[in-house]
């Protein structure tokens, strides 16, 4: 795979170099230009893309082919600012096609499979890609979209899919209206495909317990690097594949931009191997994971990274801790009282900044154990974390559920 990563890198190089004037003009502030890729460690070389490239070039950023030569454009979800705009070529849309149905089929979905598709269509990635993979996978694609439950679970009840297509928060969703309407049993998924957002262990249990499910399988990308369809986790679930023919992977600390050690965690910065419209060079995606060394069990020969961990920049400071949402859920995963969701307030008063966990009691629990179940996951939390947070246990199905992306963590610091 060096030969094909080497051949793809010099390609992109002198075809961002020769096609955009952003990546020229970085490339000759660095002294460094396409005839100097002679290896894959020249990489190092070359300097770094970020988000605020993408929403500094709006509307067409990195554009490096002819505007007449793009066929379609996505965009991220964005929260602040001009959006992300990515641009596509015909070859593009055929590139990441293909890659995408590779993944579904690594997954177990092909000629004869049923696939509810409940991602967003329009702007965001997630619905044409899904449908393109799932035709060019041979399965029936049945375009429902997000929300509308009703929809959903007539669908599910008389289509009867054996795979739903969605965010974690989604599948919960679906997973917990299912149960209280009693139609679990007219339910028949195999396989829920789930990503755009992190799951924890338990969340995951209990989708799985939920639907009866044998499989849920986690599916990465981003709108910069193709949309969904980068790299997903197979039947073994010891990580996530992902297509090294198609970009570079390298895992580097966030703060010194160098390799970190081989198994620790770092920030995922990808280099596209044969994206034409809009090449990615060095993009620092504030993903962090880790690269596994080793071959899987499954067989596959592409290499594999862990689940993604969090972002860099989701991380905040609660009196001098760098905290992590995903730490919460790692500890909260391994406390049997308590269900999936969770959501933490940050607040400031009399100048300490103090951090309360709201945590749901697991469903058919009684109340009078809400005393030591708060005491247990204080202590969990400040063993772990060495932040000791005020802790708030609630009813199940107390807190709000989303057909998207959950939102975790509420800093009202900024407020005070």
């Amino acid at each position: 795979m060096s030969d094909t990563q080497l051949e793809g890198l010099k390609w992109t190089v002198r075809h961002a170099y020769e096609g955009s004037e952003f990546y020229r003009k970085r490339m000759d502030e660095a002294s460094i230009g396409p005839d100097d890729i002679k290896t894959l460690d020249d990489l190092k070389r070359l300097p770094f893309t970020t988000a605020e490239d993408l929403r500094a070039g709006y509307p067409l950023p990195l554009l490096s082919v002819p505007a007449d030569k793009v066929v379609r454009i996505h965009s991220s979800s964005g929260t602040t600012g001009k959006r992300k705009v990515l641009a596509y070529t015909q070859k593009d849309i055929e590139d990441w096609t293909h890659f995408f149905s590779r993944a579904l089929k690594v997954a177990g979905v092909g000629p004869g499979s049923r696939v509810q598709i409940a991602v967003g269509y329009g702007l965001w990635t997630a619905g044409a890609g899904f449908q393109a993979a799932c035709e060019r996978a041979g399965a029936m694609a049945i375009p429902v979209g997000p929300g509308n439950l009703d929809l959903q679970f007539q669908f599910l009840v008389d289509l009867r899919p054996d795979t739903l297509c969605c965010t974690a928060s989604m599948a919960l969703l679906i997973a917990e209206e299912a149960e209280r309407r009693g139609i679990t049993k007219k339910i028949k998924l195999r396989r829920v495909i789930m990503g755009a957002e992190r799951a924890s262990e338990a969340m995951r249990r209990l989708i799985k317990d939920l639907l009866h499910l044998e499989h849920i399988y986690d599916i990465t990308g981003m709108t910069e690097l193709y949309g969904p369809g980068a790299g997903i986790d197979c039947s073994y679930h010891q990580g996530i594949h992902y297509w090294d023919d198609y970009y570079i992977l390298e895992i580097l600390d966030p703060d010194t931009l160098e390799d970190v050690e081989p198994g620790e965690v770092g920030e995922m910065v990808v280099t596209t191997l044969r994206k034409e419209a809009t090449p990615l060079i060095r993009y620092r995606t504030r993903d962090l994971t880790r690269l596994i060394p080793g071959e899987c069990p499954c067989g596959l020969k592409y290499p594999r990274h862990d689940r993604i961990l969090g972002r860099s920049d989701d991380m905040f400071i609660i009196r001098g801790v760098n905290v992590y949402p995903g730490h919460v859920d790692e500890i909260l995963s391994g406390i049997d009282a308590v269900s999936s969701e969770y959501l933490i307030e940050i607040t400031r008063e009399k100048g300490l900044d103090l951090m309360c966990i709201k945590v749901e009691r697991k469903k058919g629990l009684a109340p009078d154990i809400d005393h030591d179940l708060a005491k247990e996951v204080r202590l969990r939390i400040k063993s772990s974390l060495m932040v000791s947070p005020r802790v708030e246990i609630v009813d199940y199905g107390a807190l709000p559920r989303s057909e998207k992306k959950s939102k975790r963590v509420y800093d009202y610091r900024q407020q005070s």
